[in-house]
């Protein structure tokens, strides 16, 4: 697993799928199974990315809903995506014919939020194959002119374009859960105002500064917590920036914090920015899971307003 570079491109992808590679990089991934995941997922409209997958997906990809599969379901805390119980999450791998030596490569179709969640839950359970997450999403697919099947696919063992089924036997995926990767809330209101934590909120700016709240009852945001919008990971053409732009824009954001805790709403969009600070070098960057869902869910807890 390379931390630095987490990214793939549309054509490199391809060429993966359809086994146009060669030299040592071909053996190294064909030793693996490549795991192609959709991930496509809206929020208003939670059952359109399941119909979407359906309408057209990367040839061989599996679909995993954030709701159903990346999510457990709501309860009092926890926030609107609680993280999916340990063991049930690596269920649906083993369902899906993934093991922790698959190469895994996730995407959606917008710009990196939802395949970013699946990045990291993998990240947490312990995965010792590559994650990699595809640039540009499936708009970058099409763009290069590249298939789609309708086909709904069981297992990432079959490879349609390649026209090959793997022999290799699913095995039964074991959570090994890195905990440290996590801070739930009382860690978070524990270390409020500490000068060596960088509390970072991933929504918005209008959400952040509590002018707007169109999801959660309360407005506003955790105390000493600093805006970094999740997008500004990506450039221009919705691309996502290399690991030398992420060092230099997140170097001036973290600063000499030794710590660096992540949030966004419910613990989704806040995925692409502890992704973009892997790739900067903060392998320390956890995620608050529950987030601002979770944080206004204690009625003793601060919120904040504005830009302070």
């Amino acid at each position: 697993m390379s931390l630095l570079s987490p990214i793939i491109r549309a054509e490199e992808l391809y060429k993966r799928i359809t086994g146009q590679m060669d030299g040592e990089r071909k053996q190294q991934i064909t030793a693996s199974t490549l795991a192609i995941v959709d991930c496509r997922f809206w929020l208003m409209e939670p059952e359109r990315g399941q119909a979407a997958y359906k309408e057209g997906h990367i040839p061989g990809a599996v679909y995993f809903d954030l709701d159903r599969d990346l999510s457990s379901p709501k309860a009092e805390h926890g926030g609107r995506h609680p993280l999916p119980q340990p063991q049930v999450l690596a269920q649906r791998l083993t369902e899906a014919g993934i093991t922790h030596e698959s190469v895994v490569v996730a995407y959606d179709a917008q710009g990196g939020a939802n395949a970013s969640r699946l990045w990291w839950l993998l990240q947490w359970l312990g995965h010792e194959g590559e994650v990699l997450l595809l640039d540009g999403g499936i708009q970058a697919w099409e763009q290069e002119g590249y298939p789609l099947e309708q086909e709904e696919v069981g297992s990432v063992f079959d490879n349609r374009l390649a026209g090959v089924v793997s022999s290799k036997e699913t095995s039964i995926y074991t959570p090994r859960v890195r905990d440290h990767l996590v801070a739930s809330m009382e860690e978070v209101a524990s270390k409020l105002g500490n000068p060596r934590v960088r509390l970072i909120d991933s929504r918005e700016s209008p959400r952040y500064r509590g002018e707007v709240e169109p999801i959660d009852p309360k407005a506003g945001h955790i105390p000493g917590a600093v805006n970094t919008f999740w997008q500004q990971s990506l450039d221009e053409a919705g691309r996502w920036r290399s690991a030398a732009e992420q060092q230099a824009r997140w170097s001036s954001i973290v600063g000499d914090a030794d710590e660096v805790i992540v949030y966004c709403g419910s613990g989704v969009t806040a995925c692409p920015n502890v992704l973009a600070l892997w790739q900067a070098g903060y392998t320390n960057a956890k995620l608050y899971a529950g987030s601002w869902s979770d944080w206004i869910s204690y009625s003793e807890n601060p919120i904040a307003t504005g830009e302070e």
